[in-house]
């Protein structure tokens, strides 16, 4: 299990990603009852099949992955000496007929529209100049606007640091992402993200006007944009958590937009981002870049268009059409 550990972490794969793992390998050797050597792919269909009936696909698939991925380890670290000791050949008991399926699956969240975005942040930030917070309640705000405005996920957005606003690369400036999310569990995935779209004023105000008020190690290396009120033994802050800012957004939705109460997520505000700069005319394949997906088909998945979007793009191909027949028209 060290070894495996040292081997995935050398692999620049995430903590919190090498945990899940040994998670899973324990899970599945208290199922089988025997060592993990011996297991063979009956154990696995037990362990898949029964011990995690119920459970979502994308926890079993995790669990699956983690099982195979250790097992691999075996295999090309370990299989001779395991072999001359015990006289058992490592196999990996995840096989195709047990492994899950992992094909792309569409979970739709369809954002809230232009008019109930502008109607939340507006009461938003009617309140945050009058609450009696104001710097947490700055903070909050400004990480919302970020994730609706350039797609930021809220794990990106609390490790950012002062240092990684680079003002001048550009028109706009831009943020590096250093730890966006990696597919495919190979750790971190870094990208550039400019500040359009009304960003680059947003982070503007709150480093200009607010950031400074946490503490004045702003401009120190490692100093954290998003700040916490919590303060280390140097008086310097630390970072907020995403658990500070779901629980931020989710009482300005209950207080400004209540009919998304429950629904509205940083996640969705990240469609929302995506939706509206579609509807705006930008490319796809530059929303793809913007956050940071692999695959444009993701991207797709983002897409969610009001009003006569499609009806108006089907009217305009008809008439073109119309237009080539000699403005005959069925």
């Amino acid at each position: 299990m060290a070894g495996f550990v040292l081997a995935r972490s050398a692999a620049g794969v995430e903590d919190g990603s090498i945990q899940a793992e040994i998670r899973a390998v324990s899970e599945f050797r208290d199922s089988m009852g025997r060592h993990l050597w011996t297991a063979r792919p009956d154990d696995a269909d037990r362990f898949l099949g029964e011990r995690c009936r119920g459970q979502s696909h994308s926890t079993v698939s995790g669990k699956a992955f983690g099982v195979s991925v250790f097992f691999e380890y075996l295999e090309l670290r370990h299989h001779a000496e395991i072999h001359a000791l015990t006289g058992d050949l490592v196999q990996c008991p995840i096989d195709e007929m047990n492994r899950p399926r992992d094909g792309w699956r569409l979970n739709i969240r369809i954002p809230p529209s232009d008019a109930e975005i502008d109607k939340f942040f507006d009461g938003w930030r009617d309140h945050v100049t009058t609450t009696r917070k104001f710097l947490p309640a700055a903070r909050n705000y400004t990480a919302a606007k970020l994730w609706s405005q350039v797609g930021l996920r809220i794990g990106e957005s609390t490790r950012l640091d002062m240092l990684d606003l680079k003002w001048e690369l550009g028109p706009l400036g831009k943020v590096h992402v250093r730890f966006g999310k990696g597919s495919r569990r190979r750790g971190p995935k870094q990208r550039i993200v400019p500040l359009i779209n009304g960003a680059r004023d947003q982070a503007v105000w709150f480093v200009e006007e607010v950031r400074g008020q946490f503490d004045d190690a702003w401009d120190q290396p490692g100093a954290p944009f998003l700040v916490s009120e919590r303060r280390a033994t140097d008086g310097s802050c630390g970072r907020v958590s995403t658990e500070t800012l779901r629980a931020a957004l989710a009482k300005a939705v209950e207080r400004h937009l209540p009919s998304w109460r429950g629904r509205l997520s940083p996640h969705v505000l990240r469609h929302y981002c995506a939706s509206s700069l579609y509807r705006n005319g930008v490319d796809i394949v530059a929303i793809q870049e913007l956050l940071g997906h692999e695959w444009v088909a993701t991207t797709m998945g983002y897409i969610h268009v009001h009003n006569s979007h499609i009806e108006d793009s089907w009217e305009k191909a008809s008439g073109r059409s119309a237009a080539r027949l000699g403005g005959v028209r069925p």
